[in-house]
């Protein structure tokens, strides 16, 4: 299965960075075919400008700017996200890259003022991601980012496909046990993707 991996933080030797590199071991080792997207490292601008806003619902003129990163969305059977969760919301780089790629006549077509979801091609998901605060906290803050991944993308993807979100909360607290156990956990769940 082609993978799309999409992975946002930018420190190379943070945790994430780590599960980043669980994710990819399991995946490979599952012989999937991997497209490692590391926004940071690409170099991705996140920023929608005037010019994009003004074209957005002007298809197909409107993925010409981000061409290349709506040709490996519409190319993936799957997706993994691996991202931090700053201030209970996606790191404005991931948020950009679906502001910007996730567009009308890529994940989704508005027909007769519907929207009607279009990434069918995306069989499965799941979202990696980490939490300095706890549980409790993200729960009373709403976490959206869970709701995101669980309810809006779950739509925009092949109907029925089985979507998951992983989460590591309490970074502010862990110990090197739990860490190590997490990242156990991500290469497994990966390895059986």
């Amino acid at each position: 299965m082609r993978v799309l991996v999409l992975y946002c933080h930018p420190v190379e030797d943070s945790f994430c960075a780590a599960i980043h590199a669980a994710a990819l071991r399991g995946l490979r080792a599952a012989r999937h075919e991997v497209d490692d997207c590391d926004l940071y490292a690409e170099g991705f601008q996140p920023v929608l400008t005037r010019e994009e806003r003004r074209a957005y619902h002007d298809i197909p003129a409107n993925r010409v700017p981000v061409a290349s990163y709506v040709e490996r969305v519409q190319e993936a059977e799957a997706m993994v996200i691996v991202s931090p969760v700053w201030n209970f919301g996606f790191p404005a780089m991931l948020k950009g890259f679906f502001d910007r790629v996730f567009l009308p006549g890529v994940s989704f077509d508005i027909l007769d003022g519907r929207v009607k979801p279009a990434l069918h091609n995306i069989g499965k998901l799941t979202a990696v991601m980490t939490y300095g605060g706890n549980r409790t906290r993200a729960f009373l803050a709403g976490d959206p980012p869970r709701k995101i991944v669980t309810r809006v993308l779950r739509v925009t993807i092949r109907p029925g496909a089985p979507v998951r979100h992983m989460a590591f909360y309490d970074m502010n607290r862990a110990t090197e046990a739990r860490l190590a156990s997490f990242l156990r956990q991500v290469e497994r769940e990966m390895a059986r993707f």
